[in-house]
């Protein structure tokens, strides 16, 4: 085995980071970020999501119907919008459809809200219908790492209103798992802690891989202790609660 020291801090830090109303985002400021697209230079998110964002649209052509709409805000930003849609919209509409500061999945760089090119684009609520190249989109977004993040019949688990535009990166193998069994990533951070690591994990394939997912619980004071085996691919995600979802992989027998 080889050991691994995992520093408390990463908790905080990751592809499936819980960000929520309960769990409220623990970076000062996202890093690694990139414009969107050459045609947006203004909106940003995380380089790898991003990345595969632009991949995800050119298989689609989705560029050409689609306008990304917000992608990564800094508090102050967040804040302003708060404020604005307060003004504009009111308490309830604003607390169905805006994070609070600090609350917000756009802080983190993994969140784009997506919207059909029109003249009029509704910066908070943009149309992102189930029909059309929208719906190409969702259709295509597991295989590259996203998941529509506040579905429809969900808003008790989420504390958001169902938002058809608003598209967050978890990776893979993650949005296969939740999209396939219909789950937040708040159902699925409480799904995964059902395998603790080094005792049970949820197996998926995916492109003739083996890959198993499990929960490592966080040590109550200083590092975690992360045993691999030699020569294991594996990464590591905290969820901004009380521990780390570990993924390995191997290829396929």
């Amino acid at each position: 085995m080889i050991v691994h020291s995992l520093p408390r801090q990463n908790i905080y830090t990751g592809n499936l980071i819980l960000v929520n109303a309960e769990h409220g985002y623990q970076e000062e400021e996202s890093n690694d970020l990139m414009p969107v697209t050459e045609f947006h230079e203004s909106i940003h998110m995380n380089r790898r999501a991003a990345v595969l964002l632009c991949e995800l649209m050119k298989k689609i052509n989705g560029w050409s119907s689609i306008t990304p709409v917000s992608g990564w805000r800094s508090m102050e930003e967040q804040q302003n919008i708060w404020n604005d849609s307060l003004a504009e919209n009111g308490l309830e509409f604003t607390q169905k459809f805006v994070a609070a500061p600090g609350h917000s999945e756009h802080q983190t760089g993994l969140a784009i809200d997506l919207g059909l090119s029109q003249d009029n684009i509704d910066f908070i609520c943009p149309d992102f219908p189930y029909k059309g190249i929208c719906e190409t989109f969702r259709k295509n977004a597991a295989d590259y790492g996203f998941i529509e993040r506040y579905p429809a019949n969900k808003e008790a688990v989420t504390g958001i209103g169902h938002e058809p535009w608003h598209f967050r990166y978890v990776g893979i193998p993650h949005a296969f798992i939740m999209s396939e069994n219909h789950l937040t990533l708040e159902e699925y951070t409480e799904f995964i802690k059902l395998y603790p690591y080094g005792e049970l994990c949820f197996h998926y394939q995916w492109n003739k891989l083996d890959l198993t997912v499990s929960y490592l619980k966080a040590s109550p004071s200083g590092d975690t202790v992360l045993e691999i085996l030699p020569r294991m691919p594996y990464s590591v995600s905290g969820n901004n609660m009380d521990g780390f979802i570990i993924t390995e992989w191997r290829a396929a027998k």
